[in-house]
């Protein structure tokens, strides 16, 4: 407990789901939460469950005016923010090469891409007035290995754990740190039907990951814990990329 005590957060795509769960902790650690989501009506029931120390933003993550009310709102409401959670995405179904729409594979890029740069760049200033911050994206294992036929999506995931990288080097000496979050298959409402004795079998852990698992990881990203940890990739896959 505490792990996050005094601390001003952005967790995007934090209303259903894997953010959500994000955001639970992060509150139960002591954090003041600013949750977006273009999901408002899962947002507003999220910010009655959690109560006072939750901030519900609707917010489009592709859109620079969305990201600039965002931080004013948040800053107006706790202060200056100290952690970023870029977890905001999307993926696609699997579609060949050739028949993959120019506007869904722009769709993906502004949702997967885009945003993290949107958010990293209107974060950034606020977390320069306490000299400190930590920018936790969360990328996927198909931005370590390929996903089949998932072009835009592996596209995608590829350019957070580059843009991690460089954006490291940039707010080093603010006192910023930037790291990326790889997930594999990881158990949730989505994915629950893919999960069988033949796909377990793939992974040296013989088990898909449990959404706990990632905002354990996450939570430490977050936190002092992991003080002198920037430009990493940590990758939470049950050891499929080792393969």
């Amino acid at each position: 407990m505490d792990r996050l005590k005094g601390k001003v957060v952005i967790v995007t795509g934090g209303a259903r789901g894997m953010g959500a769960q994000h955001v639970r902790r992060m509150v139960e650690e002591g954090a003041k939460v600013a949750v977006t989501d273009i999901l408002g009506e899962d947002g507003r029931k999220l910010k009655q469950e959690l109560g006072s120390n939750v901030l519900f933003i609707k917010h489009d993550v592709t859109k620079a005016e969305d990201w600039e009310k965002v931080v004013r709102e948040t800053e107006e409401a706790f202060g200056p923010i100290n952690v970023l959670i870029n977890n905001a995405g999307i993926d696609i179904s699997e579609i060949d090469l050739e028949d993959y729409p120019e506007e869904t594979y722009r769709k993906v890029i502004d949702v997967n891409q885009v945003s993290v740069f949107l958010g990293m760049k209107h974060a950034a200033p606020s977390m320069k007035k306490t000299k400190e911050g930590s920018i936790v994206n969360i990328s996927s294992l198909a931005g370590i290995i390929g996903a089949y036929k998932k072009g835009a999506y592996t596209a995608s995931k590829f350019a957070v754990r580059g843009m991690t990288k460089s954006a490291a080097l940039e707010l080093g000496e603010f006192g910023i740190r930037v790291n990326s979050v790889h997930p594999g298959f990881i158990r949730t409402p989505m994915t629950e039907h893919l999960i069988n004795d033949e796909l377990v079998s793939m992974f040296p852990l013989r088990r898909a990951g449990e959404p706990e698992e990632v905002t354990n990881l996450v939570i430490f990203l977050a936190s002092d814990e992991s003080s002198y940890m920037t430009g990493s990739e940590l990758v939470i896959d049950g050891g499929l990329s080792a393969q």
